[in-house]
């Protein structure tokens, strides 16, 4: 009998990862300190990069990526539709116009061949660069997307806040894990509740370019530095300097500890998410009516939110939510909220991802659901598809 309503994703905080918190209340930095830079470390080991920046939450990770990708007004990026607003929002921050390109009806993330047709299409140097998305944890393979950057002249941002632990193989054999910057330009995380890792809120920013770090490590706090060799002048040990107009993005050591701690487990988490995604599609094989995700044999799928498709989703929506299962909808096409639908962008326009929004829905997805919830969330599903 389940009591409690099931969300589709929550936190999973351990008393090792209270005792962190514990400790660094307890400590004489709860901001600025430590904790910081240890966590940036530990999360750049974790996907391979070199540089890491913590920030306040992945929004503004996205806009310090945007920054120094040196996105300016009237610069054209190409985005994926299905996806939260700041993906697209960053761009639009630093003045940037938005170029929507349909999904794969497999993978759900942008559609290489359609991002290729929409590139010669239009004269070279039409578009700066592209933001992809590692939607539910599916990595892209960017080895090909590179390949097309590269031809075109163009940047990748990679938003990875669904996909950390994510890899796909390239054609040397090499695991490529989302994050580790070696075909994409910069990648950025998010540390939300309901994600993989979770310091309440919080953002990472990765990458493998030096200048790219260092100014989103400037913008991130104030424009000001504390760099000797970087001052235009020498007070004393007091004195910095704002060379930019720069922002309060800072992440505060407290959420930095929690954050570090998590990671201790990281990898555990992905592979607990991965066996309920066994027993979820052993469970629906063969049902008629239901959909479930595909994941490719070089791709090693993370599984932040697992997505079925039915032809009746409101209708299964609201039977489990009567039934205390709060399963969700990811995402209504961005190209159509009407923020966006202001610059032209209409109905029919991407039918691919119109067609996956009418049928899409998350079942619960995280680390603490038990085999008695899951069994129960089957059930259910079970029940109103037969019906």
């Amino acid at each position: 009998m389940i009591n409690k309503p099931i969300s589709y994703g929550r936190q999973y905080i351990s008393d090792e990862d209270i005792q962190a918190v514990v400790d660094t209340l307890k400590s004489d930095y709860l901001t600025c300190g430590p904790a910081i830079p240890a966590f940036e470390k530990a999360f750049s080991e974790y996907v391979h990069c070199k540089y890491a920046v913590a920030v306040n939450n992945a929004t503004s990770a996205l806009h310090l990526a945007a920054i120094a990708l040196g996105v300016k007004p009237g610069d054209n990026v190409i985005c994926t539709p299905m996806t939260f607003a700041s993906s697209a929002n960053c761009i639009r921050f630093c003045g940037g116009n938005v170029k929507f390109v349909d999904i794969n009806p497999k993978t759900y993330l942008l559609d290489l061949d359609k991002l290729k047709e929409t590139l010669e299409s239009a004269p070279k140097g039409t578009y700066k660069g592209m933001v992809l998305v590692d939607f539910a944890g599916y990595p892209h393979n960017m080895e090909e997307y590179r390949k097309v950057a590269d031809e075109y002249g163009m940047w990748i941002l990679e938003d990875a806040c669904h996909a950390p632990g994510a890899y796909f193989i390239d054609s040397t054999g090499e695991k490529v894990f989302c994050g580790s910057g070696k075909y994409s330009d910069i990648t950025v995380f998010s540390f939300h509740p309901v994600k993989h890792i979770t310091t309440g809120e919080g953002g990472m920013a990765c990458t493998q370019n030096k200048e790219y770090y260092e100014k989103m490590a400037l913008y991130r706090t104030h424009g000001i530095t504390h760099d000797v060799d970087k001052l235009q002048r020498k007070d004393g040990l007091w004195y910095y300097e704002m060379q930019e107009l720069g922002y309060n993005y800072r992440i505060t050591d407290i959420q930095a500890a929690l954050g570090t701690s998590q990671l201790k487990r990281a990898r555990k988490n992905v592979e607990i998410r991965r066996e309920l995604v066994r027993k979820y599609n052993e469970a629906f094989t063969d049902i008629e009516g239901i959909k479930t995700p595909y994941e490719a044999d070089d791709v090693y799928h993370a599984y932040h939110l697992y997505i079925i498709q039915v032809e009746d989703r409101l209708g299964l929506y609201n039977y489990l939510r009567e039934n205390k299962v709060y399963a969700q909808v990811l995402y209504y096409p961005l190209n159509l909220m009407p923020y966006y639908k202001q610059f032209g962008n209409k109905e029919g326009d991407l039918p691919i991802v119109e067609e996956y929004y009418k049928h899409c829905l998350a079942l619960p997805m995280f680390p603490t659901l038990t085999e008695e919830q899951q069994e129960y969330v089957i059930c259910k599903v079970k029940e109103f598809v037969s019906k």
